[in-house]
């Protein structure tokens, strides 16, 4: 008998289980591959082959990201009236309804970071199996519910249900690990996707269908003060962060 006789349970952070600690290598080393592939996949998106290759991918990141606006906009009160999804991975989200200038640097501010708060969130669940079962079929009933209410596009109609399909199969039929290597990646894919188009992030706007238009970080510096490319920096650290965090956190047992 020893003297300092250890717990039979220790408390999981997070109100999390613990798993075995031989598995802490194989988790680690998962998470480098799929940190890898996000990486691959922002270097691809910043390319019209890339962008083309990860077709599927490409129209996921815009579904979390005019998602984030849509329904940060009706929380304030607008109307959100549809989402399209282009073949190309372009979309946009429509809503309708007056808006303060913060007000509308909220919703800008919401496609940026939301995305990347829901992908971190998903990572950490990752630690455990029943949320991570509960967070595939949420993320499965969301792009059905969504695809149904507010799609409005051939593009988003075929694939998004097709990722629902995917989440769903893997929540109910897959195994621990494809369950815990679902969720991280689909995680990481939705904390990344704001970075579908670099040019986008750190520029004041453009021009759409002739008439010119404010990008996401240039209608917050217009509502708030400091220029876009502040904001993108400082979006761009603060996603950097989140998603280490939050794989530190999944890793953590």
């Amino acid at each position: 008998m020893t003297d300092n006789p250890q717990p039979l349970v220790a408390p999981a952070k997070w109100g999390l289980p613990y798993a075995e600690d031989h598995m802490q290598p194989a988790i680690q080393r998962e998470q480098s591959y799929i940190l890898a592939f996000a990486v691959l996949t922002i270097i691809a998106w910043q390319t019209e082959i890339g962008t083309l290759a990860l077709m599927p991918f490409t129209l996921l990141a815009t579904w979390f990201h005019e998602m984030a606006h849509g329904l940060t906009a009706m929380l304030l009160g607008a109307e959100f009236e549809r989402l399209v999804i282009f073949a190309n991975g372009s979309g946009f989200a429509e809503y309708s309804g007056s808006m303060w200038g913060i007000g509308q640097a909220i919703v800008a501010a919401a496609g940026l970071l939301g995305p990347s708060i829901a992908g971190c969130l998903m990572i950490i669940a990752s630690r455990s199996r029943r949320a991570t079962r509960w967070v595939l079929l949420g993320l499965a009933a969301a792009l059905v519910v969504t695809t149904l209410i507010w799609v409005r596009s051939i593009a988003g109609w075929i694939v998004l249900p097709l990722f629902a399909v995917a989440a769903g199969y893997i929540a109910l039929r897959g195994n621990a690990k494809w369950e815990r290597i679902a969720v991280e990646f689909l995680g990481v894919q939705g904390a990344v996707s704001v970075y579908q188009d670099l040019g986008y992030l750190f520029s004041p706007g453009g021009q759409l269908g002739g008439q010119a238009v404010l990008s996401d970080t240039g209608r917050i510096a217009d509502a708030l003060f400091l220029p876009y490319w502040f904001w993108g920096g400082a979006i761009t650290l603060a996603i950097a962060a989140m998603v280490w965090k939050s794989l530190q956190v999944a890793s953590r047992y």
